[in-house]
């Protein structure tokens, strides 16, 4: 069972394995690079999704460990990390027809990753586990981990199934901090682009004139301008 959880974890974050991209630049899984519906989708490039990802499998397999099957706690727990996940995705998915939805639904994955880090650190207050120091040696070697281009579970696997609780759920909550660090940037491009490109209504009225001045600039509509009754 144990084997099992590890290697659906692994196939899952390798799925996701590619070159990592800044929230700058989001990557589209769109053919409509023209007209009014803009390049959208691509989230398996998203920096922040990869890293919820291993945020979530990381949380499935602590609260197998930690918690009973039927604790509310872990349920909880697995619920808040499949919503830092999932909103993401759904947030990439939506940002071709609206901009608001994409910016709402990733502020709701910030919030269930805020959620997930409080859970770990009421797992840690109660009992008595400090939480990693900025200058602390392991968070030094967490900080290295995470540049690791296309990290992926397997890169943080070591310290998240650690026989140490102290170890494994500080851990994880370094990884919960880069993903709501990774998010925050997001919410500020997304917050530059609206102000810049505005949304579907503003997109669709530039390509309708953008079209009508292509219609009246064509031979055809030339000639048929200079027809007289």
């Amino acid at each position: 069972m144990e084997d099992d959880r590890r290697t659906r974890a692994t196939k899952r974050t390798e799925a996701a394995r590619t070159l990592p991209r800044s929230p700058e630049s989001l990557p589209s899984a769109s053919p409509h690079a023209s007209g009014f519906i803009p390049p959208h989708g691509g989230y398996q490039d998203l920096l922040s999704y990869q890293k919820a990802l291993i945020v979530y499998d990381a949380t499935v397999h602590f609260c197998d460990r930690f918690f009973g099957k039927f604790d509310r706690t872990r349920e909880q727990m697995i619920q808040a990390a499949r919503s830092g996940k999932q909103n993401i995705l759904e947030g990439s998915q939506a940002s071709g027809t609206s901009k608001e939805t994409e910016i709402k639904l990733t502020n709701v994955a910030r919030a269930s990753q805020e959620e997930l880090l409080e859970d770990y650190r009421d797992f840690m207050r109660d009992r008595g586990i400090e939480e990693w120091t900025l200058d602390h040696p392991y968070t030094h070697r967490l900080r290295r981990l995470n540049r690791t281009p296309g990290a992926s579970y397997d890169t943080f696997k070591k310290g998240i199934e650690h026989r140490d609780p102290a170890i494994c759920a500080n851990v994880i909550v370094g990884l919960i901090k880069v993903t709501c660090y990774l998010l925050d940037q997001q919410l500020r491009r997304l917050e530059r682009d609206f102000l810049r490109e505005g949304g579907l209504r503003e997109r669709m009225t530039r390509a309708r004139l953008a079209a009508r001045a292509r219609q009246e600039r064509s031979p055809g509509a030339r000639d048929l301008t200079s027809v007289r009754p």
